[in-house]
């Protein structure tokens, strides 16, 4: 129950600004009284002569069995049954009628009229938070509905614990309603844990869709492993490999905290368990996992040196770690080249090197290759643009940087997010570097085709035409951006 609470509180942050007005029928009766009171035996024969006296005759005045039942909600009027609901210190004694609970929950039936009924008038319920309780009552008493972002969660463990299925498809439509990339990871904890399996599904839809928003949003780093790995597993998350990475990384610093371990690459390594193993480090271009995980200390230095030979030699060495591209419709990463040789030199005066292209099919960009210095190792600053040509309007940019050794190989510059690139429409790439003289790319091509599985049978066409105005040189024939890379 402790992580029931625990998870409850967190999702009550999330939906503070999601407070919709509560049902106010009967909220006279949803303060119960609490158990520091008197014992009950002392004002019982005194309430119920009270009650009689002052209330004599209260049917005449309701009209309808709702009206009726609606006033015997948490009423010592007629009760037979008595919970104390809550932790010890914390309880409240609540008044109910067996005849209610039996016709409207198995639970409660079973529990007063089975072969094993308790013949105590006084139950304790330590696992229940009381207005959670209380909401399940009056929704047996009432069919009123009165949950809020506060008590939304334990009104659905609770109605879930007495076999209330209305209330409880109510409480995960409320959940459902109310879901966004900002909410989706703790919801699906709770999903997972509640055994709601339609939410979850509709959670983890949310978080392929908006993988990146997910993954920063402030509820992730408070998930649990078997959660974590759930996600980690996915072949839909639309984001790259190293955001994945970092993400869990975050998770591990924030679980050695709640384990109250030094934040350790080998604490970290230790409570991810298996889900490191989940981290799909081929993914990664050699940049993004040099700078990253290469130095992050929670690889072993043969996943290191394994991880580099996998990206720098053909065929490719078994590293233990999945290389399956994550999001399926993307299929596998594909890179078309315009030029047909290389050449130096190409300056640099802060104008943007720009290409038009087109392609006759639908596909998902994700970056551009570049060349880098003719003078050896080097650092350039880059920033990269993707622009619908007929409307002027940017699509995507990123400000990045690269290191390069002086050779004539082409190098990675990756956008946030996969860009989805619409057949027969023309776009602008460009990119603008900050860097010393480099290679350059010659003999290019107007029209490139890419067969996508080797089989002839599966074309990709790409044309390429000149953007005009400043453009720093670049063209068909000569100049930068030399590859797109891309999924299907």
């Amino acid at each position: 129950m402790s992580q029931i609470i625990r998870r409850h509180h967190l999702l009550a942050e999330e939906f503070k600004l999601l407070q919709l007005p509560s049902n106010s029928v009967n909220t006279l009766h949803l303060e119960a009284r609490p158990h520091n009171d008197p014992p009950a035996e002392v004002h019982q024969a005194p309430a119920r002569q009270l009650a009689s006296s002052q209330l004599y005759n209260w049917q005449g005045s309701k009209t309808t069995m709702k009206e009726r039942f609606a006033f015997l909600f948490n009423n010592e009027i007629l009760s037979d049954v008595r919970f104390l609901v809550g932790r010890v210190g914390q309880q409240q004694r609540i008044p109910a009628h067996k005849l209610v609970l039996s016709s409207g929950s198995a639970v409660f039936d079973a529990m007063f009229n089975g072969t094993l009924a308790t013949a105590s008038a006084e139950i304790e319920v330590p696992d229940v938070e009381p207005a959670a309780f209380l909401a399940v009552l009056l929704f047996l008493y009432t069919d009123e509905i009165q949950i809020d972002p506060d008590t939304v969660m334990t009104t659905l463990y609770t109605a879930k614990k007495y076999a209330v299925s209305p209330l409880e498809k109510h409480c995960v439509e409320f959940l459902r309603s109310h879901l966004t990339h900002d909410n989706a990871f703790l919801l699906l904890t709770q999903a997972r844990l509640f055994d709601e399996q339609q939410l979850a599904a509709v959670c983890l839809d949310t978080i392929d869709k908006f993988t990146t928003d997910a993954l920063n949003a402030d509820g992730f780093t408070d998930i649990d492993i078997d959660t974590l790995m759930v996600v980690l597993e996915r072949d839909t998350l639309r984001v790259r490999e190293s955001k994945i990475f970092q993400a869990v990384v975050r998770w591990s610093e924030a679980e050695c905290v709640r384990q109250q371990l030094p934040v350790t690459p080998e604490n970290q390594r230790s409570v991810l368990g298996r889900a490191l193993s989940l981290v799909r480090f081929p993914l990664m271009s050699v940049e993004e996992f040099a700078m990253g995980p290469a130095q992050c200390g929670l690889l072993t230095d043969r996943e290191v040196v394994s991880l580099f030979l996998y990206f720098t030699v053909n065929p490719k060495p078994a590293v233990g770690f999945e290389a399956m591209p994550r999001c399926r419709m993307m299929g596998k990463e594909l890179t078309v080249c315009r030029f047909q040789q290389t050449d130096s030199r190409w300056g640099y005066n802060g104008t943007s090197d720009r290409i038009r292209f087109s392609v006759d099919r639908r596909i998902f960009l994700v970056g551009y290759g570049v060349y880098g210095s003719v003078h050896g190792p080097a650092e350039y600053e880059v920033l990269i643009e993707l622009t619908h040509t007929a409307s002027g309007k940017t699509i995507a940019t990123n400000s990045t940087s690269f290191s390069c050794d002086g050779s004539n190989y082409t190098y990675r510059l990756m956008f946030k997010e996969p860009i989805e690139i619409i057949a027969n429409t023309i776009y602008t790439a460009s990119a603008t570097f900050k860097g010393p003289d480099s290679h350059y790319g010659t003999k290019g091509l107007r029209c490139v085709s890419v067969d996508c599985f080797n089989s002839g049978k599966n074309i990709i066409k790409f044309q390429f035409s000149f953007a005009a105005g400043n453009n720093n040189g670049t063209s068909i024939e000569d100049g930068q951006i030399p590859e797109l890379i891309f999924y299907t």
